[in-house]
């Protein structure tokens, strides 16, 4: 079972550094977790995603309850025979979907009607249903079932959705049946301070094992989203992990982990890497562009990843322009050792009581001279 242990806050901000502790391992926080939808992180091996010195990985609920299905995965020995991953596995509660597939008439306050987006099945999900589901799937980790709500929303329509991911929480909590395994409540409540105070004081209530803060990348600027974190943030208890759901932009992660968040997952390193973008110290770069052609120097100088000690812009950029998938993996492998030393960096910053400064340097490298952020 995943244990947390807070180590220090940091003396000028609600930065945290801790630690987690799974199976004789320790994983040090804030941390980066890589997305691994279908039960793979795209294009990447287990191996090379241990080689970026990542630690926890997702798994997405929706799309594996559909294929091969959780029974499937459940008689495999759980995801972590499944794929071949033996480090922590963090599954979500299909509450995204909610957001990205479901209409609004579709959301029932027993549960939500869906579509098969693969064959147009009519699927119903509760959250009772996605418990057991990610019980099936054997995640380390088991999200609530919540709805995202949209941005922007009224307050009269978030106040309700509010209540009943509420509802939804206490009967999933009330049917979860803690094999091995620890359950996160969500944070909803939009941009509106009260909602998302109301909505963690409840939680917080029902003494969840962890907390998560939703419903934000949904629309918002970066100052909106930073609110809503704040809002959330404040009203969490401080001995228990907390995870900022689909953030992965850089200047993102710094400035929620001076937040108070613990723990970030988005898509966005391997979906960059597959448009032919990489992350760098000094911004994005999109490989396709023609000065790259004859650039026979590494993605960058100071990264230790596979893509960056063996192989040039220049071939990457071929392969790229080729549609070889070889290209997608090396970016992919770069990006998310990009964010994995990031988080590295950050917790150096916490430990040193310097995040202040780090998040200053950090905005003038990465986007130079004329930054405005």
């Amino acid at each position: 079972m995943v244990e947390f242990e807070l180590l220090k806050t940091e003396k000028n901000t609600k930065a945290r550094l801790g630690k987690i502790i799974y199976n004789g391992q320790e994983y040090e926080t804030p941390m980066f977790m890589p997305v691994g939808t279908q039960a793979t992180v795209k294009t990447l091996s287990p191996e090379e995603i241990k080689e970026t010195k990542a630690g926890i990985i997702l798994a997405n609920t929706y799309h594996l309850w559909l294929r091969p299905g959780d029974e499937v995965v459940k008689q495999a020995g759980g995801l972590h025979k499944f794929m071949n991953y033996d480090g922590p596995i963090l599954t979500d509660s299909g509450g995204f979907q909610v957001f990205s597939l479901a209409k609004r008439k579709d959301i029932t306050e027993e549960g939500v009607h869906f579509k098969n987006h693969i064959n147009g099945d009519k699927l119903f999900l509760t959250p009772e249903k996605s418990i057991q589901i990610q019980e099936n799937l054997g995640s380390d980790i088991v999200m609530s079932f919540d709805e995202c709500i949209g941005y922007p929303a009224s307050y009269e329509y978030v106040s309700k959705s509010v209540e009943r991911t509420l509802k939804w929480a206490k009967r999933g909590k009330e049917v979860f049946k803690h094999q091995n395994q620890i359950l996160f409540g969500i944070v909803q409540g939009g941009e509106y301070e009260d909602l998302r105070k109301h909505c963690a004081e409840e939680l917080v209530k029902m003494d969840f094992d962890g907390y998560s803060v939703g419903g934000t990348s949904v629309g918002e600027d970066k100052a909106t989203q930073y609110k809503m974190v704040e809002y959330s943030t404040k009203y969490l208890p401080e001995n228990k992990l907390r995870y900022l759901m689909g953030v992965g932009d850089p200047i993102d992660i710094v400035e929620n982990v001076i937040r108070g968040i613990d723990i970030f997952d988005c898509v966005s390193p391997t979906r960059l890497a597959r448009h032919g973008h990489a992350l760098t110290k000094y911004g994005k770069i999109n490989l396709k562009n023609a000065k790259y052609k004859t650039d026979f120097t590494p993605i960058s100088e100071e990264c230790d990843c596979y893509a960056c000690k063996n192989y040039t812009k220049a071939y990457i950029k071929h392969l790229i322009n080729a549609e070889e998938t070889f290209g997608a993996r090396l970016l992919s492998i770069h990006n998310i050792r990009y964010l994995v030393h990031l988080m590295e960096e950050i917790r150096k910053a916490i430990k040193e009581d310097n995040i202040l400064e780090f998040r200053e340097q950090f905005i003038k490298d990465y986007y130079g001279k004329n930054n405005k952020q």
